[in-house]
């Protein structure tokens, strides 16, 4: 009898994803791209009781950046499209390198030598390598990418190259921060 995600005889279980493996992607993909696009919707729109860009841009510049406004549309666009591009599946490794690189910034800007919450960062920290995470092992099979000519085959050096770009947006980000 076979049971559903069990395998044909003969195929490698390493390299064919089970339906169960891409339904536990897609739900985490969905909790971390959808948790992000929110935060990025309280920063651009105001939604969620998130103060919008004229608050966010008042945050931005009392923690050091130039230009607060700017900053508070570059963080809010980078965790509203990176948490929708991980949400769908859509250009995953970019997507999250968007953002791990804002929560780079938001672990910097938050840092006070706790980890745990309130004061830590390690809700910072576990969005991060949750999107992390999914940039170098891919989206899974239900996943807007698997249709996308050139990312149907998730390889890991996109991952790792994707990240090195935002580390990279990252770093430059923190080095103008006052």
């Amino acid at each position: 009898m076979k049971h559903f995600g069990s395998r044909a005889a003969g195929t490698d279980e390493r390299s064919v994803p089970s339906p169960a493996h891409d339904t536990g992607v897609l739900l985490f993909r969905l909790a971390v791209g959808l948790t992000m696009a929110a935060h990025g919707a309280q920063k651009l729109f105001g939604w969620f009781s998130g103060g919008g860009v004229k608050f966010w841009g008042q945050f931005f510049a009392s923690v050091g950046y130039p230009s607060g406004r700017t900053m508070a549309v570059v963080a809010g666009l980078s965790e509203l499209l990176g948490g929708l591009g991980l949400a769908l599946g859509l250009l995953t490794p970019l997507a999250g390198a968007a953002v791990v690189g804002t929560m780079a910034n938001a672990i910097s800007v938050k840092w006070g030598g706790a980890f745990f919450a309130p004061k830590g960062v390690e809700y910072e920290l576990v969005l991060a390598a949750g999107a992390a995470a999914l940039a170098l092992s891919g989206p899974g099979s239900f996943a807007i990418d698997r249709y996308l000519p050139g990312v149907r085959s998730h390889r890991l050096g996109y991952g790792i190259a994707a990240l090195a770009v935002g580390a990279l947006a990252a770093a430059i980000t923190l080095l103008v921060r006052n």
